[in-house]
């Protein structure tokens, strides 16, 4: 009988509660591997410098590729008369396939997840297929997943309904942060593996449960004609069918970006997308550096650490805001209006001038004078409130970028119409999308690199200032003022190896926050830079 009730009550949930679940299980699992992957590899497994950099190469190249490769793959049969899906394919069975293919590659990302943290190969060859295989399987659930949102919802409202569970889902994913603190050991691996076995257990039970939950609600508006579970979220309800034009034949990878060059608005998209993918991106691997350069002489550790994961919580929960004023005001007049109010900050900089330490650091690239220097304690506005702009500047960059996934499912239902499909190919649009920005992605960390040591005039890991103490205001010497440190570790951060390896604790007090910045950069050449360290 409780069995019966607990079914019942799931099944009366809401589309968008399901839908959104399906961002808790992803969030859960990646934010783990991104923090500690590199760390593992490097500190537990002991691989080689010329197996990382084989690894993060091939890696590199496969997560530039593996996007539009899989979305065409998964959607080029919507591009052309397939005998199967003929002119009457009915949305409500690209959903239903979509869903399919979630709960196949929902359960094989925990389980790729699970091969990073249990030795079974030698390391650079299983970091190497780790990689590739983790990437593939999230590749694969983040491009049907997104597809669905443009596929579930017809309208603006609705699709920014479904994004809203989906942000509030990620948030939550994001405590899984927290808790791997507490099960971190590199001497001590066995506790972690077990958090990792758990993580990857209710990530998997959890994409079989919700797939399954979605596609009998799915099912059941083809049954009813009331089916309230989608009709407010979808409108999937009856046996709609899509209205697609002429039967064009089939359609070649080559016609297909040749309509693509045609799409002015997706042109446009993805130029302005690329940037912001790349702010995005230069905020999330710069942000530990501003934050230790303001705060590091007045918190500790641990609450910096505190601070670096709230950082990355805290987006999700601002987007809840940014999504009412969406269903309010519109998707363009909030994206608009975040424009407006970045570009009014830039503005504020610029014309405050060269002489204004406080409001320097809103200009990331100049962000080098650590708040000792200033001679100021923490409660004064010239060091609160570049602390609140910049925590603003990122999250306002964070929160157009979720809100862009939404401006992407416009362009999908206006590439259907201008090129008269049968079928929306929401995958492969996405895919196509990602294939553009994922540039901005890589060079965010080059870039940002490089515009330090210039205007530090350092090389790079001395240029970043993470280990320099000019500034400082502290009596006596640096050896006087970090404490007792072994010869070799302290020669190392002498010349300013802050990557040199992670199994290394750098000599400063918020060494821990600059390891795990350096650590977010996936690009092989970041790392080869600290040849001369190892």
């Amino acid at each position: 009988m409780g069995l019966g009730r607990l079914q019942a009550w799931m099944l009366g949930l809401p589309t968008a509660v399901v839908y959104g679940s399906l961002a808790l299980f992803i969030s859960i699992l990646h934010n783990v591997f991104l923090l500690y992957y590199v760390d593992t590899f490097v500190s537990v497994y002991k691989i080689n410098k010329a197996a990382f950099w084989v690894g993060e190469t091939v890696f590199l190249l496969w997560n530039s590729l593996n996007d539009p490769l899989f979305g065409w793959l998964s959607d080029r049969q919507f591009l052309s008369s397939q005998p199967w899906s003929g002119a009457r394919l009915s949305s409500r069975a690209v959903v239903l396939a979509r869903v399919r293919a979630l709960g196949w590659h929902g359960p094989l990302l925990a389980l790729s997840f699970l091969a990073f943290w249990v030795p079974w190969a030698p390391a650079g060859l299983q970091f190497l297929l780790c990689l590739c295989l983790y990437d593939g399987f999230l590749t694969l659930v983040d491009l049907h997943h997104h597809a669905l949102l443009a596929d579930l919802a017809l309208s603006a409202h609705d699709r920014t309904h479904l994004n809203f569970y989906c942000s509030l889902f990620s948030a939550a994913g994001s405590l899984s942060v927290f808790a791997s603190y507490a099960f971190w050991n590199k001497e001590d691996f066995s506790s972690f593996r077990a958090f990792c076995v758990a993580l990857a257990t209710g990530s998997g039970l959890g994409f079989v449960g919700a797939t399954r939950l979605l596609r009998r609600q799915v099912e059941a508006a083809g049954r009813g004609p009331e089916c309230p579970a989608l009709a407010e979220d979808g409108g999937l309800c009856g046996e709609e069918l899509l209205m697609g034009c002429q039967d064009a034949g089939g359609i070649t990878l080559g016609q297909y970006l040749r309509q693509l060059a045609r799409h002015r608005n997706f042109l446009w998209f993805v130029g302005m997308d690329l940037v912001q993918v790349f702010h995005c991106h230069f905020n999330s691997n710069f942000f530990p550096l501003f934050l230790e350069h303001l705060l590091s002489d007045h918190i500790s550790l641990s609450m910096g650490s505190f601070l670096l994961g709230v950082s990355y919580v805290a987006p999700h929960l601002n987007n809840l805001y940014f999504l009412p004023l969406c269903r309010r005001w519109g998707v363009y007049a909030v994206v608009r209006g975040l424009f407006l109010l970045k570009l009014g900050l830039s503005l504020l900089m610029l014309l405050a001038g060269p002489d204004r330490p406080g409001l320097l650091c809103l200009f990331i690239a100049r962000y080098a004078l650590p708040p000792s220097a200033l001679h100021l304690p923490l409660s004064h506005p010239f060091i609160l409130a570049p602390s609140l702009f910049t925590g603003s500047n990122r999250v306002f960059t964070e929160g157009t970028c979720k809100l862009l996934t939404l401006v992407v499912s416009d362009l999908v239902d206006e590439d259907l119409v201008l090129n008269h499909r049968k079928q929306a190919a929401s995958a492969l649009l996405f895919g196509m999308v990602a294939l553009v920005t994922k540039p901005g992605q890589t060079f965010a960390p080059l870039l940002g690199t490089w515009l330090l040591c210039f205007y530090t005039g350092e090389g790079l890991g001395a240029g970043v200032g993470l280990l320099r103490l000019q500034g400082s205001n502290l009596p006596g010497t640096a050896a006087d003022k970090l404490g007792p440190v072994r010869g070799r570790e302290w020669q190392l951060a002498e010349r300013g190896c802050a990557w040199a390896p992670p199994a290394l604790p750098l000599p400063t007090r918020g060494g821990e926050l600059s390891r795990q910045f350096f650590q977010s950069f996936n690009s092989p050449f970041i790392h080869s830079s600290f040849d001369e360290c190892a």
